[in-house]
Order: structure tokens, then sequence, then C-alpha cells
């Protein structure tokens, strides 16, 4: 059984909103509820797909439904989503096997099964196969890149939803290629992509009621509600209700998947080097807007700021998790000037890297320094955690302000025990703040980036706990970072800084895809 997926953002937003993001609430996908009320009701099944599994190409591999039901009556399918294409034994029967297909690189296959009562409304599972080649040197554990780890598009498959802007061609998916290269006694991996995901969703009720209770849906959706139905197949860019009035937006291409306000991507071609092997910084290397790495499927990682401020005057910064909830896709990510990017987790790069939280996350991205980017969990129901906290405000804290409130900030981040500093004055803890979207948020204590500061302490247990930079070492993989998220009330949320820290743990490379203060080669996110 998959580990419970996200339900919200943060603490101060709600929890239907994120259900968009991660593609699950706290109810499966798998199960529906009957609204008949006669006394006898004829519920829907309940499936499961099964375990995610890791196999080598040329490995026989079983798929087992358990499937659950008032009596047998059901008709059963299989059917592949994503991956190089398999035969099924039996596409109508609970239990199905094929052969791993050979691959020169990892993949991962994903399947669906559904299960149709004649009465209900047809009910789904997935489940995610991870093939690789089976090569004594496919896994590199201590962080340098490989090409195992990839999602590449070895068939040439375009997107039918996202067009190359001068051609109208579709646009390439995924990773186009990995390479090894030295430059200067320095050896690294290049990995080319234009930026655009294949993402496939299927829509859950949580997913479309998270649509249609959005603060703005009246004017955010054409007729005030998705055209998306439970258990749609929704592919990345397809319409499913949304006035789109962002750039690049065409009717046939990709209009109508974002929220208003937010471009559309385009084809982002880039030519991205990372070290094969990675050397800690030895100085302070601020990461900043635009790209800091690239995830497995070629879409870009962007860090925990959105580039805007209260007041726009430079001091109390966003934190995009937080003030573009509701500016970003099915899927939690959005572009800036075309560039498709992710800020914080999403469960639909998870399924892709057969991330169900029953062991140690498998790597979702590099960031731009060379280490690793694992997904949430550091063993089966643990997840890693962060070390940065919110701060407390009072005047009796050592982070707190005279007057209880937002008019200083602490001298740094890193050292609370450097105290504070006067600062100018942000908005109190319930006061409503208007995102660039026209969204009305409550400007709760975790929506600055000053209102987090780095708890060493926490780092000194070691352990689950990771350092300021979002990351720490084990004997197995060496260094790397985490994406991280908590539990709160039941469900999953993001947790700062969500991916890497904001300062990059390892030493960039003159060639890197980003830079130290990299901030100034960004403008303001989408619609701004």
């Amino acid at each position: 059984m998959a580990k419970k997926r996200f339900t919200a953002i943060n603490t101060w937003t709600s929890v239907l909103l994120l259900c968009v993001f991660l593609n699950g609430c706290g109810a499966d996908s798998s199960t529906s509820e009957d609204s008949a009320t006669d006394e006898t009701v004829n519920t829907s099944p309940v499936v499961e797909a099964g375990e995610a599994q890791t196999v080598v190409a040329g490995d026989s591999v079983t798929l087992s439904a358990n499937i659950s039901d008032d009596d047998t009556n059901y008709d059963i399918n299989w059917s592949q989503l994503t991956g190089t294409n398999v035969t099924l034994s039996d596409t109508n029967s609970a239990n199905t096997s094929f052969t791993a297909p050979t691959v020169t690189n990892q993949e991962t296959l994903q399947f669906q099964v559904s299960v149709d009562d004649g009465v209900n409304d047809a009910v789904t599972d997935t489940v995610s196969v991870t093939v690789s080649a089976g090569n004594d040197d496919s896994e590199d554990d201590y962080g340098g890149e490989n090409e195992s780890v990839w999602i590449i598009n070895t068939s040439g498959e375009v997107s039918s939803r996202i067009l190359d802007s001068t051609t109208g061609v579709g646009v390439l998916v995924n990773v186009q290629s990995v390479s090894d290269e030295t430059i200067d006694d320095t050896d690294y991996t290049l990995v080319t992509s234009q930026g655009i995901p294949k993402y496939d969703v299927t829509m859950t009720q949580d997913i479309i009621d998270s649509i249609n209770n959005r603060p703005k849906a009246s004017s955010d959706l054409v007729t005030g509600q998705t055209t998306a139905s439970v258990g749609d197949v929704v592919e990345f860019g397809e319409d499913v209700g949304y006035v789109s009035t962002g750039q690049n937006c065409a009717s046939n291409a990709g209009y109508g998947y974002w929220p208003p306000g937010p471009a559309c991507p385009t084809e982002d071609e880039r030519e991205v080097y990372f070290p094969k092997n990675p050397q800690a910084t030895t100085q302070e290397c601020e990461n900043g807007l635009g790209k800091v790495g690239l995830f497995v499927n070629g879409s870009s990682v962007y860090n925990w700021g959105d580039g805007m401020s209260y007041n726009s005057d430079g001091s109390w910064l966003n934190l995009a998790p937080v003030a573009e909830q509701y500016d970003v896709d099915i899927c939690g990510g959005h572009s800036a000037n075309g560039d498709y990017h992710h800020h914080f987790y999403t469960s639909c790069l998870a399924d892709l890297v057969g991330d169900t939280g029953d062991q140690h996350s498998p790597i979702y991205g590099y960031a731009a320094d060379g280490y690793p980017i694992y997904g949430p969990w550091e063993e089966d129901g643990q997840l890693a955690v962060s070390a940065w906290e919110v701060r407390d405000y009072t005047s009796s804290s050592a982070t707190g302000c005279s007057d209880n409130a937002r008019s200083c900030t602490l001298i740094d981040q890193f050292d609370a025990s450097l105290g504070t500093e006067v600062a100018t004055q942000g908005p109190e803890f319930d006061d409503v703040v208007t995102t660039l979207s026209g969204n009305e948020l409550v400007a709760d204590n975790g929506y600055y980036y000053e209102d987090y500061f780095w708890n060493s302490t926490l780092t000194e247990q070691g352990g689950v706990y990771l350092d300021q930079y979002n990351g720490h070492t084990d004997s197995i993989r060496g260094y790397h970072y985490h994406i991280t998220i908590t539990q709160e009330n039941g469900s999953y949320i993001p947790a700062f800084p969500y991916i890497i820290g904001t300062r990059f743990a390892g030493q960039l490379q003159d060639n890197s895809v980003a830079s130290c203060s990299t901030g100034a080669t960004m403008g303001p996110p989408p619609g701004a």
C-alpha cells in the first residue's frame, strides 16, 4: 500500500487546495463513495494494484490486484500508462504478467487496473515497475550522476499538448540525452532536455474538488468548475477548464491547463553540466531564482522563493509554495519565462520514479553543485526531517521582537544566538495579503522566509535530521539533499526549505546552470 500523500500545502491554507498538486488526499483514488440511500446499497469495488517493484531487464514480472466487492460480478482491465510497451499475459484478470523489457537506462513503467461492477463508476489504481539495465556499474551510490536515474526519451516521443513555438510540432518530453564529458580534467555528466515532462494524471474526486473549491473558481474557470471528470487521465498541458490568460497559452498548446496568470511552458533548450564528483563548498553560496538543478525527467528545480516580497520593498520575502499555491497545475508546477519547474514535492514525479515511501526514497534529481536530491523518505515510514524552524516572535524568545510582531529580523538565520535587528514592519499574523493572482491569504507565521531559522541542535542529533543545506551524509549514498515534507493532523505538507536549502552545499563549477546569488538573473514570477 502506498504511503498517504499530501492533502495540504501548509498550515496556513485550505486543505482542499493542495490535493490538486499532489494527486490524492486522505482518500485513495481507488475508492469511491456511493450516493445511494436505499436500504440495499451496491457499493463500489475497492482495488489496490499492488506494491511498486524494482526489477532487471528480462525478469518475469507479475502484477496482482487486490479487489473487494459486494460480489464477484465485475470486469477487470489492466492497461499500461507509461514506459516501453510490454505485452501483458492477461488484461482481464486480477493477475497478469510480462517480461521486463530491455533498457539501456533505468526506466519506470506504470500500469493501471480498472474494475467496473456495472452499477457504480469504474474505480482504478496504479502501480509502478522500475526496470534497470542490470549492469554492475548502473548504480552510483555516492552522488555522481549516472544514466540509470534519468528518464530518457529513447523513442523521440513528443508532447501532444505543448508545441514548439516556431514549428508547431510537439516538444520532446523528458530527457533527450545523458553523456559523459571531461573538461579541464573535471568529469561531468551532460544532460540535455527541453524541460517538458510526461505527466499523465488520473483525476480523483479530491483533485476535482480542490479545483472547484478554489476561492476564485467563478472567475478562474470558464464555467466555474473543471471540465475534467473522475477517472479521466489528463495529459500534461491538457485543458481542464481554466481561463487561460498567460503567455504562450495557445488554444492548441497548453490552454486551460494552468490557472490564469502563469505562462504556459515552451521548449527550453538546455545543456546542464553536473560534476560527477561534487565537492563540499568552501564559501557561502546563496541560491536564487531560476534553475538550481534538474529533476530526473528534465524539469527544472527551483528554490523556495517566488521573487516577491511584502509591499515589494525587498523585506519579508514570499515563500513560493505558499504565495503561489493557486498558480500551479495538478502536478504542483508552472513555468517562468517558459521554464517549467517545481518548488516542492510532487507525487507526479514520485509516481514516475516509483517512490511509495516503503523504503529510502530514490533520486528525484540533482542540484547544480552535483549532489543528488532524494525524495522525502529516509526509510520505511520515516521521513527525513528539516532542521529549519518557525521563529517564536514573542518578546521573551531569543528569536522574538519587542512588540511580539514582525518588527525585527534575525541578524543571522543560521545562528539565532546572534539575536535580532530592527527591520521594516511586516504584516500582523492575522493580516490578509493579496497574491499576484489576486487571491487573498492570511500571513500566518511561516508565510515569509524571514519567519524561519536553522536550528543547529536538531542537525547535531544526526539520523533523520538534515543540515542547513537540507541534506546529510550516510554510508550508502554519501552526501545528498532531501525533498522535505512533514505530517500534521494526518496530512503531509511541504516543509521549508522544501528541496535544497537557501545555500548550496557544494562548490559550483564555472559551467554550472546556477551561480551564487543568482536572484538578479530572473524576473518576478509569471503574472507580475
